[in-house]
């Protein structure tokens, strides 16, 4: 926000990235404000910065409901794992039409867990009880944030490209809106390699003379968007014939898990064209 308020002032400023100002050795052993001073205005004077992209404040509301849906998942998870972890400890097994995990945290699990399991004291009824009604208040609060989230879909700032970004095999209305108020304006990207090396789909490279060496993805990049891709890359793999081949071949010569990072660079190439053109994408064939 004092980017936004110096702004307001009159005042010109840039962005950077902390890990992108160049420090020496000695700088990294002596840090302290007077170093640190020294050392952007030194960068400064030697057009060494480069800006990080800024996006509109309404973008960064829209950002935030988005992000907080992905928290109050994460919480859910938790409550969830808290629940089973003490019916195991009490050593209580789950009827039969509870067995399989698609039935969990159904409207019916959960008045199961209120009033069918039974423990020998009124204190561990009562834990229970209180994880059971911590979930389902996260519940609601889940329910009520995606129902403002497929509002904000719904509006003329998203509706469009959500609409041409589920057009893409694996991209549901979720991971479309976070990729919408995430990067807000693909054309600040020139080319797919950027978009990639933005989210971090790109690998680490150690070169020297003759000696090049590809390692794992970079630790750089936007991992909440590397995330959202690489799960939907499952289900593409599955959808688009094109993409079913090219996972089929990597398989043969590697890992499925390193195989569907490849293929979330391929689904990543197609988001950037449906969002670069503005045109529906059509799999195996794009017209």
């Amino acid at each position: 926000m004092p980017h936004y308020r110096l702004r307001e002032l009159g005042i010109k400023n840039i962005v950077i990235n902390p890990a992108d100002v160049p420090t020496t050795q000695k700088e990294h052993l002596q840090k302290d404000d007077p170093t640190d001073s020294r050392k952007l205005a030194r960068s400064l004077r030697s057009q060494e910065l480069t800006s990080i992209y800024i996006p509109q404040l309404s973008s960064l509301g829209d950002r935030t409901l988005v992000r907080l849906r992905a928290s109050l998942v994460s919480d859910m998870v938790r409550y969830k794992q808290r629940i089973k972890s003490l019916l195991y400890f009490y050593g209580i097994s789950f009827p039969e039409e509870f067995k399989k995990p698609h039935t969990h945290w159904s409207s019916r699990f959960m008045k199961w867990l209120r009033e069918s399991v039974e423990l020998a004291h009124e204190t561990d009824r009562q834990s229970i009880q209180i994880l059971v009604q911590q979930a389902e208040q996260q519940r609601k609060l889940l329910l009520e944030v995606t129902k403002k989230i497929k509002a904000l879909s719904s509006s003329q700032k998203y509706e469009k490209n959500i609409k041409l970004l589920r057009t893409v095999p694996g991209i549901g209305l979720i991971t479309a809106i976070t990729l919408l108020t995430e990067i807000e304006d693909i054309g600040r990207f020139p080319n797919t390699d950027h978009f990639a090396g933005y989210i971090g789909l790109v690998p680490t490279r150690h070169s020297s003379g003759e000696n090049a060496r590809v390692g794992e993805m970079t630790f750089r990049g936007q991992k909440r968007l590397r995330k959202h891709l690489i799960e939907s890359s499952w289900v593409a793999a599955r959808l688009d014939p094109a993409l079913l081949k090219c996972f089929n071949q990597y398989t043969m010569r590697m890992e499925k898990n390193k195989a569907i990072v490849k293929i979330a660079r391929k689904l990543l190439n197609r988001i950037y064209f449906v969002l670069k053109n503005q045109m529906e994408y059509v799999p195996s064939v794009v017209k």
